[in-house]
């Protein structure tokens, strides 16, 4: 059994890739793209920068040993030094002039060498058909100042290992790299929902003791028979005051809630060859496949059939 965030993000088959490791001297500036149903994320592991991502009015400071998570794949300028409507670059053009083949170092800029920043850059990728309110609801991007400090020695650690495998020249670097960036994302956002600022962005329910007990009871075993009352009980509090405080935090009942991720999980399980409607159903936590079936109609908006049919046929 998993808890609450690894189930969501397992789930959501969250997948981490190390795009590029850089070498930039000032006067540099990249124009990273949009992407859809990807996170990225930007590590200072040397030197600073300044970020500017699309929607958000002010530029952000990058330190040394910050980390900054951009959860919905919005276009973000990474620069350093004067005018940056001058220097910024699309991606593909510095690539193209650094002559960056996709190993190594990217080694890009100005002739300014002491003021090297070394960033390590990637992504988390997610099925573009899953989905869950913890990523919807997420700001344009989740700044952790001075990281491994916050986070923890340990992924101080994880983070410089890191920066000193991907693209290095030992065997296998790049591999422990990719596999260690995947523990970013998550640890990330549980330092911001550890951090004060979820209620903000209507993810309160996860930093909220009492809710957050009954979320996770409820992630572990879906196919239970979950009733508000049940749910109320595992968090401690009264039915009322559960469903009240619920619906004040999530911006939905608790039942939306359950109905919501149990629809989740019968996609995945649709979409596994040799599943019937009823291994479907019973994986949502539904005995009747008739039940299961009006349910999924008036959440995904197509029959379980439908849905199968449709999908089977994007992937042919």
């Amino acid at each position: 059994m998993l808890d609450l965030l690894s189930d969501i993000l397992t789930n959501l088959s969250m997948r981490g890739t190390i795009y590029f490791r850089t070498s930039f001297t000032k006067p540099w500036g990249v124009g990273v793209p949009a992407y859809e149903n990807v996170a990225r994320f930007h590590f200072a592991h040397r030197g600073q920068c300044m970020l500017r991502v699309d929607g958000v009015a002010e530029p952000v400071l990058l330190s040394q040993g910050d980390l900054v998570i951009i959860p919905h794949g919005a276009s973000h300028d990474l620069y350093c030094g004067h005018a940056p409507d001058e220097t910024v670059m699309p991606l593909d053009r510095v690539l193209e002039a650094s002559d960056y083949d996709g190993a190594g170092v990217l080694v890009y800029g100005g002739e300014e060498p002491q003021s090297e920043t070394q960033l390590i850059c990637g992504h988390f990728s997610f099925d573009p058909k899953a989905r869950h309110i913890l990523m919807e609801r997420l700001p344009p991007y989740i700044h952790l100042r001075n990281y491994g400090e916050a986070a923890g020695r340990w992924l101080e650690a994880t983070l410089r290992m890191i920066g000193d495998e991907a693209g290095g020249a030992k065997m296998g670097g790049d591999l422990i790299a990719l596999k260690m960036s995947e523990t970013i994302l998550a640890q990330a956002i549980r330092s911001f929902i550890e951090g004060g600022a979820a209620p903000d962005w209507g993810l309160g329910a996860f930093s909220d003791n009492h809710i957050s007990r009954a979320l996770d009871a409820f992630h572990k075993a879906p196919r239970e028979g979950w009733t508000v009352e049940s749910l109320a009980q595992v968090a401690g509090m009264s039915r009322t005051s559960f469903a009240v405080r619920f619906q004040a935090l999530m911006e939905m009942t608790p039942l939306e809630y359950l109905t919501r991720w149990r629809m989740e999980i019968a996609k995945k399980q649709l979409l596994q060859s040799g599943t019937s409607l009823t291994d479907a159903a019973e994986s949502a936590g539904y005995a009747s496949d008739s039940a299961f079936s009006r349910a999924f109609k008036k959440e995904v908006g197509l029959t379980p059939a439908e849905f199968r049919k449709s999908e089977m046929l994007v992937r042919s």
